[in-house]
């Protein structure tokens, strides 16, 4: 097929990666323990570890996870936000040959138990947190080795303090009762006394089970294999590589607000990142934003992946304007669109520009990316990462040709595409087509080969048989200096099939309905502006930040 992006590929990044450079991702990995051995891999809250003691600690969390019986292939599920504990024990799974499944520690028992039924989790390590949550549908799944931990347990004297603060005095541990816990500490102590045993793998070994974000349905987990993984990584690395190498001294600094367990900061944070000797800075909660301005403050990171309603949070924080940017040298939003007025802004406060990329769960999860340069095209997703092919699809998932009057379905192809649904043949051949997969997502590519997102096909909105997307929408009110945040979403109507409602958290209490509809008359043409203006001090999100709109059309 022909390729027309490869012709703008910024300088340096090669046109294609080689996914069998490594057979598997704990040899990455174990190379990386050795070569950056006296760095610091992870700091959190001032506790910095190093990449020899990430080796260490987590071939013993490994073998004790063995010596509890547990079998290579065997699923071991993680529960926490971002800890130290998180990377020993996520090295620890994959170096033990077991399936690392990432849980969203905000799940409720309900979306626990339907993770843990359907993944045949055998083994969780889970912050005190959410132990209650867990009491309550253990016995329906088949875990049967409990490790326990807490925020501040990796932090010595200091931790003690923290925990005293997270348990007593802001309540955030409900009481729980499971039988046969150990701690996280015990566990590595208990680990160290075994050493790992070696196990056979390969590049399609499932490595993952990475549940669907359940934005547009039933979460479901995708089995991402060692070449998936070891692909996205080396895609990742080689685009950004240019930004980021021949800057001598200290190595880079990494800025992770995004949790670990999502699969953007897994893939770029833990491994692309680790794999060139960068420091990932964790933040435990990145809601709370003054925290996450200090630890910038002090560490002043150098890299930045994150979400448009974190990079506008930040933009919003009178103290974020005060920082120091010049060791900031690339930005990159992902996992929901990057509206344009947030970009803009950013690169007037910070410098910097913020790259838009794309992907999905089932993509490890990167497709596309802006170059990091001056070639960069706001309102675009920039261009497929080496060794990957997209194109935009008919109905009849026949090709169509570039430009704005073509919008059609993105499918992708290449080596990060996963292995499929776990357990779920079906879904999986309603998404993967003759080596194609479909991303539900609408949009059309431009001639020189950027593609441009439209909005997904389940939220589009059909007014009078006219497609309405609510990314337009919502880019639109993004401009109006009184609106905050909001969502467009699709209401029945008898006259024109549906009709446009916004939901709107103000920046300025000022702001009216009025006001909200004669600013998108100016930039709307008729059929796309809203009839009707809710306003809401917040908008429910994922964990990563992604508004829901899933929900608000539940509400209505």
């Amino acid at each position: 097929m022909d390729k027309p992006w490869l012709k703008h590929y910024p300088a340096g990044v090669p046109v294609n990666i080689n996914p069998d450079q490594y057979s598997r991702v704990v040899d990455m990995v174990e190379e990386s323990f050795k070569k950056y051995a006296d760095q610091p891999a992870f700091i959190f809250m001032g506790k910095s570890m190093t990449f020899r003691e990430l080796d260490e600690k987590s071939a013993a969390f490994g073998a004790y996870l063995r010596s509890r019986g547990l079998e290579p292939g065997d699923r071991v599920a993680l529960m926490m936000p971002n800890l130290l504990q998180y990377p020993i024990a996520m090295f620890g799974i994959l170096r033990a040959g077991l399936i690392l499944v990432n849980t969203n520690p905000l799940y409720t028992p309900r979306e626990m138990k339907h993770q843990f039924a359907d993944s045949g989790a055998k083994a969780i390590l889970i912050a005190e947190n959410f132990a209650a949550n867990l009491e309550q549908i253990i016995g329906e799944t088949q875990i049967k080795t409990v490790i326990l931990t807490s925020i501040g347990e990796m932090l010595g004297l200091k931790g003690a303090i923290v925990n005293f603060v997270v348990r007593r005095v802001k309540k955030m541990v409900p009481k729980y009762k499971l039988a046969n816990t150990i701690c996280f500490n015990d566990a590595i102590k208990q680990g160290s006394k075994f050493s790992l045993e070696p196990f056979q793998g390969g590049p399609d070994d499932t490595i993952a089970l990475q549940y669907t974000g359940g934005t547009t349905g039933v979460s479901k987990g995708t089995m991402l294999t060692n070449r998936n993984l070891l692909a996205n990584m080396m895609q990742i690395r080689a685009w950004l590589m240019p930004v980021l190498q021949g800057r001598e001294g200290e190595p880079v600094r990494a800025m992770c607000a995004l949790p670990l367990y999502h699969i953007f900061s897994f893939t770029v944070n833990c491994l692309a990142f680790m794999s060139i000797g960068a420091c990932n800075i964790l933040i435990v909660n990145a809601r709370d934003l003054p925290a996450l301005i200090k630890e910038w403050a002090k560490h002043k990171p150098n890299i930045v992946p994150g979400v448009n309603t974190l990079f506008n949070g930040l933009l919003n924080q009178p103290a974020f304007h005060q920082l120091d940017f010049s060791n900031l040298r690339a930005c990159v939003g992902g996992a929901m669109a990057v509206q344009r007025a947030v970009a803009e802004r950013w690169q007037q406060v910070t410098g910097c520009q913020l790259t838009e990329g794309y992907g999905m769960t089932e993509s490890s999860p990167v497709l596309t990316v802006n170059p990091v340069d001056s070639t960069m095209r706001l309102g675009t997703i920039g261009l497929p990462v080496p060794s990957t092919e997209v194109r935009i699809v008919n109905e009849s998932y026949q090709p169509l040709p570039p430009g704005p009057d073509h919008v059609g379905e993105i499918q992708a192809r290449g080596p990060q595409i996963m292995k499929g649904y776990w357990q779920r043949p079906e879904a999986t051949d309603e998404t993967i087509k003759d080596g194609w997969l479909c991303t539900g997502d609408m949009g059309y590519m431009h001639p020189d080969g950027f593609f441009q997102i439209v909005d997904r096909k389940k939220d589009m909105i059909l007014v009078s048989g006219f497609n309405v997307y609510p990314n337009e929408i919502e880019d639109v009110l993004a401009l109006h200096p009184k609106v905050l945040e909001s969502a467009a979403i699709g209401l029945a109507d008898e006259k024109s099939g549906e009709v446009v409602k916004v939901f709107i958290v103000k920046r300025d209490p000022s702001l009216t309905e009025e006001e909200v509809i004669a600013h998108c008359r100016e930039n709307l043409t008729n059929y796309k502006v809203p009839k009707k203006v809710e306003f809401r001090t917040e908008l429910p999100k994922t964990n990563v930040g992604k508004i829901l709109r899933r929900e608000l059309r539940d509400l209505k």
